[in-house]
């Protein structure tokens, strides 16, 4: 069925549809979840306390000092669902050295804690089980547990001795303990293994092994609730059996088993799917020494990114998901398999010192004059400006006389140009003024005087930002109203240009509660807008709504439960629609703010005829995405503004890998970032971000091959 086709049947009978109406929300998406990285990136300048690193046959991994609660985190950062997968798969590399029999060491755990403490484990003995034709190899009795250890856990993973323990409670029911016989683990040798959990069978697979597998008697629970329980990373929370050995890759992986993209490996008790960039920086110890490495005894690297340096040079990374082999040349990764253009590393290039901390970014081109960036500060002295392209970089071009300019925004209509500039005006004592002097002001390009000159000003209520589009050949306008006062539930409007006027009219209000971002995009012939809406003067967790065009207007086609959403990006891979909403915060108890929630990504399902849920990627009051790509590859990038502490943190870029969704290939330092735009000229591509909290924008360079530029003493990264 075409595209099309789905689309007609989706819009007949238009009713209204609502993502979450259920009571209870499953988690989905297959995109590997990092564990390690989680805590081990919250601050990229320290290692967490209660952990070191540790180097055993020159891999790095982590030592656990103590059940430090900076290696414990609330579920929800993670998953932004209620629900745990029904179906997952675990990806761990470790090193274990201890022979005591009697230590159970816990690799990881989910405690809930809604409850009590609860007794001691009690072992009870039960029916054996059955299990495929490796059975032999396995321990095939399952245990139940009358109550759970100290947390009550409702599941882990833990080795002693010989075994390798899996430990799940099914709903209103006692802790069930699958055990695979491992007794090569404890040899203090690295060893990988994934252990697949599927609703009949539990399988798990060490070093590229043959598998084993176990039929539990009772499956994993499809209704595993995660409100208020908490990962415990190396601990159960607590310092009995903490884990004593090192840890060097823990992934969870909703819905997927990623075995057959790790192995075959060439080392396979290295396979990696996803280690923090802390363990991955090791300089290789025969070249410190000052001994060259022969060829034929180069080892292969294996992981979804690695440091490429002068230490070493002659290094071969192998890449599991792109099956794809990189020589390292003393600086950068060549490919050896395949040659295409590919984001390799981003520089800076650029740093624009502003007259005022700065809302927002547009970049555009006018004809004549080239690229320009309008550029929305928050001073009112110095107003707002606009950028010229020169070949040393941007330069001043014009400045706006704007007051607390909020955002900016670049259209056409034919072959004219036109800037939106929405201002909020503040009053005596930066109080906000009466809502009559809160406007917006649009420009008109003028060829003659090469300037943009004043066309319409239009009353707005602290416009957080403006749309354009067209359809049917004619030109719309959408506002974002955020508030009047302290009233959050207020209407924004639809214009519509008057071609006899020359002037932008009211076409249609629509209900919004704190609108932050409208994103127009159009799947066939129909079209769609989207507003984030981020506060109703209670919570932050509100609706989003996406709508319609029909018969000249827009009306509700679905609602997506957002957390002071700031910003949608709508972009497509292939025959694929997607929708990527930023999440700034969720408040949680009396008011206070978390900061470190899951932004997600919808995808159109057209047989659905909604969005649906495909990725959640844990941001920090997420302000904007923008999405490229550069060649066969596509990438999305988040402005990650504060994280509850502070403004200074990294902004991530992300790369689609197919099926995994998008993973993090590059950290990018930022301070306060309001927004990031991507653009080209003559071959080159650059990413531009802008800073709310300092006067600077910075502007780097991606895919520049042999290039290393250091402005101000700082480079992004290689």
């Amino acid at each position: 069925m075409s595209v099309l086709t789905c689309m007609q049947i989706l819009l007949i009978g238009l009713g209204f549809s609502d993502s979450s109406a259920a009571e209870w929300r499953q988690c989905e998406g297959r995109v590997p979840l990092d564990l390690l990285a989680l805590v081990l990136e919250r601050d990229t300048s320290t290692l967490v306390p209660g952990v070191h690193i540790e180097t055993s046959q020159g891999q790095r991994g982590l030592r656990f000092a103590s059940p430090h609660r900076s290696m414990s985190f609330p579920s929800s950062e993670l998953l932004n669902c209620d629900l745990f997968p029904h179906e997952f798969s675990l990806v761990v590399t470790l090193s274990i050295a201890h022979n005591d029999p009697q230590r159970n060491d816990y690799i990881f755990s989910l405690m809930d804690t809604n409850r009590s403490d609860g007794a001691k484990i009690k072992k009870h003995k039960s029916n054996n089980l059955g299990s495929s034709a490796q059975s032999k190899s396995i321990d095939t009795s399952e245990k139940q547990v009358s109550s759970v250890d100290h947390g009550h856990i409702l599941m882990g993973l833990r080795y002693s001795r010989k075994r390798l323990h899996f430990l799940y409670r099914p709903p209103r029911g006692e802790v069930r303990r699958l055990a695979f016989r491992t007794k090569g683990l404890a040899d203090k040798h690295w060893h990988t293994f994934v252990l697949v959990v599927k609703s009949s069978s539990v399988r798990l697979t060490v070093d590229c092994n043959p598998p084993l597998e176990v039929i539990p008697s009772e499956p994993f629970p499809s209704e595993l609730n995660l409100q208020r329980s908490r990962f415990h990373i190396g601990s159960r929370g607590r310092w009995k059996g903490l884990f004593s050995g090192l840890l060097r890759q823990l992934v969870l992986v909703p819905g997927s088993d990623p075995t057959s993209h790790m192995c075959p490996s060439p080392e396979p008790q290295l396979t990696a799917l996803s280690v923090p960039p802390k363990l991955l920086d090791l300089p290789d110890v025969r070249a410190e020494a000052g001994g060259p490495v022969p060829l034929h005894e180069s080892r292969i690297s294996v992981g979804l990114e690695q440091l490429c340096s002068e230490q070493t040079q002659g290094q071969l990374w192998f890449n599991p998901l792109k099956k794809a082999l990189y020589l390292c040349d003393g600086s950068h990764w060549v490919t050896m398999l395949q040659d295409h253009h590919r984001l390799d590393y981003i520089e800076e290039h650029q740093i624009l010192t502003t007259s005022s901390e700065t809302n927002d970014i547009e970049v555009f081109q006018v004809s004549g004059v080239g690229v320009m960036a309008a550029l929305a500060h928050r001073s009112s002295a110095s107003g707002s400006a606009l950028y010229q392209w020169t070949p040393s970089g941007f330069q001043l071009y014009q400045n706006i006389s704007t007051h607390g300019a909020l955002a900016c925004r670049h259209f056409r209509i034919g072959k004219k140009s036109y800037l939106v500039v929405s201002n909020f005006k503040e009053g005596v004592d930066g109080a906000e003024a009466e809502p009559e002097m809160d406007f917006s002001v649009i420009y008109k390009w003028s060829r003659k005087r090469r300037r943009f000159v004043h066309l319409q000003t239009l009353q707005t209520h602290c416009a957080r930002d403006w749309e354009a589009f067209t359809i049917n050949q004619h030109s719309y306008l959408a506002v974002a109203n955020h508030r009047t006062g302290n009233n959050h539930t207020i209407d924004s409007l639809i214009y519509k240009w008057n071609r006899l006027a020359k002037a932008f009219e009211v076409h249609q209000r629509l209900p919004t509660s704190g609108a932050y971002d409208w994103e127009f995009f159009s799947v066939g012939p129909y079209h769609f807008l989207v507003v984030a809406n981020a506060f109703d003067g209670v919570t932050t967790s509100v609706d989003s709504v996406i709508y319609v065009w029909v018969n000249e207007a827009f009306q509700v086609f679905q609602t997506i439960k957002t957390y002071c959403a700031t910003d949608w990006e709508m972009f497509q891979i292939g025959g694929r629609v997607f929708l990527v909403v930023a999440n700034g915060h969720r408040l949680v108890g009396s008011g206070h703010g978390r900061y470190a929630i899951n932004s997600t990504i919808y995808e159109l399902d057209l047989h659905a005829r909604m969005f649906v849920r495909f990725q959640d990627i844990t941001s920090y009051s997420a302000v904007d995405w923008e999405f490229f790509s550069l060649g066969e590859e596509y990438f999305l990038v988040v402005a990650n503004s504060f994280n509850g502490d502070s403004y200074s943190l990294n902004s991530i870029l992300y790369r689609w890998q197919g099926y995994e969704g998008f993973v993090p290939v590059h950290f990018l330092p930022t301070i306060g970032c309001s927004d990031w735009e991507f653009f080209t000229w003559k071959g080159e591509s650059y990413l531009m971000y802008s800073s709310a909290k300092v006067p600077l924008s910075k502007r780097s360079v991606p895919d520049r091959p042999g290039v290393s530029l250091t402005l101000t003493g700082r480079t992004w990264f290689r």
